[in-house]
C-alpha cells in the first residue's frame, strides 16, 4: 500500500525523492493499514543519541496525516542536543505544515510560505536525503494511529 501525497496542499517544495523515501520506509514497516489515520516516522543515529558531544546526525521526526485517500504533511522536525553539561533534546528546526509556520532555534517563527523558508527547506531536505542514502540513521521507526 503506497502513500498518495496531496501535492496541492504542500506548503514547501517537498521533493518526489522525499516522498519516495517515506513510501519505502512505511512499506518496509508493514504497519500501514486502510484504517491508519496518521504516521510518525523517526530517523535516529543511535551514536548521536548516546553521546551528542561526539557529533552525529540529528534525530528527525516526520508526521503524516490521512485526509480522505491522500496523505498530507503535519510536521517535519529536526532535533538537536543543546546545553552543557546536561544537554537536552530540543527542536532545532520545525516545519509545522498544520500551523503554516517554520521555527528555527533561537529565532522567531516565520511563515512556512516565506521564500527564505523555502530555500532553507530545500537545502535541509537535500542534506537529509543524502544522510538517508549514506545509511546515517541506524534506527528508523514508524508509529501508526
Amino acid at each position: 500500500m503506497n502513500l498518495a501525497f496531496n501535492v496541492e496542499r504542500l506548503l514547501l517544495p517537498v521533493s518526489v525523492d522525499l516522498q519516495n523515501v517515506l513510501n519505502m520506509v512505511v512499506d518496509r514497516s508493514h504497519k500501514l493499514t486502510s484504517s491508519t489515520q496518521s504516521l510518525v516516522i523517526n530517523f535516529r543515529d543511535s551514536s548521536y543519541v548516546r553521546n551528542p558531544e561526539n557529533g552525529g546526525f540529528h534525530p528527525i521526526e516526520i508526521r503524516l496525516i490521512r485526509v480522505g485517500k491522500q496523505w498530507v504533511f503535519d510536521y517535519i522536525t529536526d532535533f538537536s542536543y543543546v546545553g552543557y553539561p546536561y544537554p537536552e533534546l530540543v527542536k532545532e528546526v520545525d516545519f509545522d505544515f498544520s500551523s503554516g509556520l517554520a521555527q528555527f532555534l533561537y529565532q522567531f517563527e516565520e511563515s512556512i510560505t516565506d521564500e527564505r523558508v523555502h530555500e532553507f527547506y530545500s537545502m535541509w531536505e537535500s542534506n537529509f536525503l543524502s544522510y538517508v542514502e549514506m545509511d546515517a540513521f541506524d534506527e528508523i521507526e514508524v508509529a501508526v494511529d
